[in-house]
């Protein structure tokens, strides 16, 4: 049997490069299996839904109703991959109900296998919520993104710790072209066969991780 995986991509910071990361890793999931269900929960433009509207849906976290239709989406065995681009002001009130209703061991139970993704800035904030997410979450499945956009030079050991996947930074002129909401990483790829390139390279090096993390994160434990 196989686990299915939901992604959940956050951090208590803005404009850390979480949307980017989410288009990333909903755009492999769509090409390794077909399909994946994207949830948009952010007040920031433009979001996930802006550059993936086919894949993605928006989600409310502001209110007990919202909450729990997004967790009883989220809590469901049915091998649909699914991303979550969790917005930072929406940190809080989600992982306060993921915890009060026991997600991870629900999850267990229904062959779910939840992923943070914890996108850090070098902030306390950052430090203090990581350490609230170990507490929480298994270290298999709380992983630490390594942007080099906002992380410059070494990441900070209370991070560097656990679970990391480094994204390196592109270029300011290729950092503008894959912001455009047209741009599509997938299409890039099959567009440009030429693996030299250095935007090609990049996506290549980001899909093999996220390969190798889906691979392991979607085997059931006996």
């Amino acid at each position: 049997m196989h686990r299915t995986p939901v992604y959940i991509i956050c951090s208590p910071r803005p404009f850390v490069g979480k949307t980017l990361i989410a288009r990333l890793l909903s755009e492999f999931l769509q090409l390794a299996r077909g399909s994946v269900t994207a949830f948009d929960v952010n007040v920031k433009e433009p979001s996930l839904l802006d550059y993936l509207p086919q894949l993605t849906e928006t989600a409310e976290v502001d209110d007990t109703f919202g909450k729990m239709q997004l967790m009883d989406r989220l809590i469901i065995g049915d091998g649909l991959a699914k991303v979550i681009d969790l917005g930072f002001h929406a940190f809080d009130e989600f992982f306060g109900t993921f915890a009060e209703v026991g997600f991870i061991k629900e999850a267990a139970r229904q062959q779910v296998a939840p992923v943070v993704l914890f996108v850090p800035d070098s902030d306390r904030n950052s430090a203090r919520d990581y350490a609230m997410l170990q507490e929480m979450i298994p270290p298999r499945q709380l992983i630490v993104i390594d942007n080099e956009h906002v992380m410059h030079g070494e990441l900070p050991r209370v991070f560097a710790q656990g679970r990391v996947i480094r994204i390196r930074a592109l270029p300011p002129f290729l950092k503008t072209y894959v912001d455009r909401l047209s741009f599509s990483f997938t299409g890039y790829l099959r567009a440009e066969p030429d693996a030299s390139t250095e935007l090609n390279q990049w996506i290549r090096k980001n899909y093999t991780s996220f390969r190798d993390l889906e691979l392991e994160m979607t085997q059931a434990r006996a």
